[in-house]
């Protein structure tokens, strides 16, 4: 540990961007003397690379998750020493930013498999994109027209945990948010991240959203030529150029309105040493499957979901989203990724939703 810093993050020159960014970061636990003394002979007597490696082999064994409140705004999630994601359910602002993007209930930072961060907040081109997070742009509650996605006359706010466990073999965040407009709640929604223990190959975060109208029908659209609306991933400043892969190799162009059951981005992230990244994978059960997207070669990936052709949701009956982020090292091949997703499709065609996994949800619908 220095300055607050997790000692792995010293093994990665992220760390410098940690600190300049002010991202949140967490603190290691205190281990035992033995292990301390052990660390400082590794470190003398090693070149760096093997004693990180040491380092990594000597918590494997009993690498486990656990939560961490990183302050009174962000719930943490680490694997072993190593932090997995923050999930900010608090008010978040950022003095570079206008005071009308202030947000909350979403993911940032997500950490790569070497403690780089893969996603950013408030950039200074979109100040509004938030690392992992879902929104529209056009929602429409009778004759009133909002703006999930720029933060325009609604808001997401957190209202209570649903769960959170965590042990060796995954870790289960739940929570409850509600829609506002004003004082008026207008929809309830309810999000819950499974995260499994990372291999060789990389790491899996399940994500499942249901979202219930309340009084009135809600109309949900994405943006005009381009589908962007739902889940979105921004990823985190880069070197050199992304590489962004869909079923049909890798692409050059962007692509708007293109129906995908999944896509990646990958880069070398700032900070980081070697090239990593993320993909995002779509649920055969997903509503409209394979629905459509938005790909953007200066960091970005967007579920456009219902998409450029609105849909309106009528109040009580639930809507249900389920994807995977998979992250990974280096760029995988167009059949490393598909490999992956059908990995990800034969473990979750019938399994149950995360709620009911994790035993009985505590979830119950506010009026």
């Amino acid at each position: 540990m220095r300055n607050g810093i997790p000692l792995i993050a010293f093994q990665n020159p992220v760390a410098a961007d940690v600190r300049r960014r002010k991202l949140p970061v967490f603190s290691e636990p205190r281990q035992p003397r033995v292990r301390a003394s052990l660390r400082r002979l590794l470190l003398s007597s090693l070149l760096p690379a093997v004693w990180l490696a040491a380092v990594v082999s000597l918590h494997g064994a009993e690498a486990r998750f656990r939560f961490t409140d990183v302050n009174d705004n962000s719930l943490g999630l680490w694997e072993g020493n190593r932090p997995v994601f923050v999930y900010n359910h608090g008010v978040m602002t950022n003095a570079n930013a206008p005071a009308d993007r202030a947000r909350s209930s979403y993911v940032h930072p997500l950490y790569g498999l070497d403690g780089e961060v893969l996603t950013d907040d408030f950039p200074k081109d979109h100040f509004h994109h938030r690392g992992l997070f879902w929104a529209w742009p056009h929602v429409r509650i009778g004759d009133e027209e909002f703006d999930l996605w720029m933060l325009k006359g609604i808001r997401t706010q957190f209202e209570r945990w649903l769960k959170r466990d965590a042990g060796k073999k995954s870790a289960v965040l739940g929570v409850q948010n509600g829609w506002f407009v004003g004082d008026r709640r207008v929809m309830d929604e309810q999000v819950w991240l499974r995260v499994w223990p990372a291999t060789a190959a990389g790491r899996a975060a399940d994500v499942e959203l249901t979202w219930i109208p309340l009084e009135k029908p809600i109309t949900l659209r994405g943006a005009e030529g381009k589908s962007y609306g739902g889940l979105t991933l921004r990823y985190a400043p880069f070197k050199g150029e992304t590489i962004i892969t869909t079923p049909a190799g890798r692409t050059k162009e962007d692509l708007p309105i293109a129906r995908l059951p999944w896509a990646d981005l990958s880069a070398q992230f700032a900070g980081a040493a070697a090239v990593s990244g993320a993909a995002i994978f779509i649920a055969p059960a997903h509503p409209d499957y394979p629905p459509e997207w938005l790909t953007r070669h200066y960091g970005c990936l967007c579920v456009g979901w219902p998409g450029v052709k609105e849909q309106t949701f009528l109040p009580g009956k639930p809507i249900h989203c389920r994807y995977r982020v998979w992250i990974h090292r280096g760029a995988p091949e167009a059949t490393n990724l598909a490999q992956a997703y059908q990995d990800y499709t034969r473990a979750s065609s019938n399994a149950p939703p995360i709620s009911m996994q994790s035993g009985p949800a505590e979830y119950k619908p506010r009026q």
